[in-house]
């Protein structure tokens, strides 16, 4: 019975350490949490101060430029809280599983980028919302295969919300808000308290 249960611990284990090896498991809740913060504080700094409600183009530059530092704001916090969360686990946060959950993020997040602010550019203002979701979440899908199945998940609901804001579009900074803020904080609570109490 003893030599039963210790080959049972054995085997935990040692898919413990297969899964540490070939999955990304630094990801903080906290980086969730901040990341959609920043977004909702953006969205709001683009309604009340910047009136973006009717997606009016006067105000663009400043809603591109506030949208890029709460980007610059969620990666850096992402990177912080990966980073402490790597070395309180003895980890090292940058290996080859890293390198390949950013390059399956990167494709669609650059080509949806780059399709966003060619449509912007087109005067087609309305889909920033839809187009930016979805790429988004083809990005977390992508990702879901070297990280925690959460990730795919949010993923899908990421790419539903942006097909829903794609049909009202004149809604476009509440799907948005909901989209990276809101479901950014639910997504970072949960994998708190999840794995990492």
């Amino acid at each position: 019975m003893k030599e039963e249960k210790d080959a049972i611990r054995e085997i935990a284990e040692i898919r413990s350490m297969m899964e540490r090896s070939s999955k990304f498991l630094s990801l903080s809740g906290w980086a969730g949490i901040m990341a959609g913060l920043f977004a909702l504080t953006g969205a709001f700094i683009a309604y009340k101060y910047l009136h973006f409600q009717s997606l009016d183009p006067a105000n663009l530059s400043q809603v591109i430029y506030l949208a890029i530092a709460v980007l610059l704001l969620s990666f850096f916090s992402a990177t912080y809280f990966s980073m402490r969360k790597a070395a309180k686990r003895g980890e090292k946060l940058w290996n080859n599983i890293t390198r390949q959950l950013l390059m399956h993020m990167a494709v669609p997040l650059i080509a949806g980028g780059l399709l966003t602010l060619i449509l912007v550019s087109k005067g087609f203002i309305e889909l920033a919302a839809p187009f930016t979701l979805m790429f988004y979440g083809i990005a977390l899908y992508n990702a879901g295969k070297y990280t925690i199945d959460e990730v795919k998940f949010m993923g899908l609901i990421q790419i539903i919300l942006g097909l829903v804001s794609a049909i009202y579009v004149q809604y476009g900074l509440f799907f948005w808000a909901i989209g990276f803020g809101l479901l950014h904080i639910i997504y970072g609570v949960y994998m708190h308290f999840r794995y990492e109490q």
